[in-house]
Parts: C-alpha cells; sequence; structure tokens
C-alpha cells in the first residue's frame, strides 16, 4: 500500500525558511509526478508546486515562484519543498501528492504556520 508521510512543518516568522519532506513508501514504481499542495483556513486546497515524472517540468504557483522549490532525489522515494522569505499568507497545511496513470495518493498533511 503506497503511503505518503510529510514532516518538516512548524511555526516560522516573517522572512525565514522551513523544508518540508515526504517520503513515500510502499510503490513498487518510480514514474511518479509529484506535488505540494496546500490549503489554508477557509480557503480550498491548492497547488503550491508540481514536478513531472522525469523531473523537467516544475510548476509553481504564482505566489511562490522565486521563493518556493520542489524537488526529489534521484530514488524517487522522496520529495522535498524548499521555503524561502516565507510570509504569512504562506500558512497551510501542506500536503505532499503523487500522481501518474489516473491513479493519485495523498499524505495527511503538515501545518506551517508563519507569523510576523
Amino acid at each position: 500500500q503506497v503511503e505518503l508521510v510529510e514532516s518538516g512543518g512548524g511555526s516560522v516568522q516573517s522572512g525565514e525558511s522551513l523544508r518540508l519532506s515526504c517520503a513515500i513508501t510502499g510503490s513498487r514504481f518510480n514514474f511518479w509526478a509529484m506535488a505540494w499542495y496546500r490549503q489554508a483556513p477557509g480557503k480550498q486546497r491548492e497547488l503550491v508546486a508540481d514536478i513531472n515524472n522525469n523531473g523537467d517540468k516544475l510548476t509553481y504557483a504564482d505566489s511562490v515562484k522565486g521563493r518556493f522549490t520542489i524537488s526529489t532525489d534521484n530514488a524517487k522515494k522522496n520529495v522535498y519543498l524548499q521555503m524561502n522569505n516565507m510570509k504569512p499568507e504562506d500558512t497551510a497545511v501542506y500536503y505532499c501528492n503523487i500522481h501518474q496513470f489516473g491513479a493519485n495518493y495523498w499524505g495527511k498533511g503538515t501545518l506551517v504556520t508563519v507569523s510576523t
């Protein structure tokens, strides 16, 4: 059974950095496209960053371009989100996602809080 477990969330102040990690277990395949989503209180879940299965196409939400970076390890068993120059509006629960060929898996999320 495929399982995604996020870690690295916490509380920071504006301008500081955090690095989220997502460990992927139970998958025999490494062709996944990977993504990070977030959901702020009272808002819909939104895409933050996505990396395709070849690792050569990265997509970012306009609100995080130039501040956040998505990456994976060579084995594609971990996906990371480096978040720099964080802002209060980045406060949300962040979810790891992997998807390909109609299959879609989610982690349970990790809370990130950014204070002024």
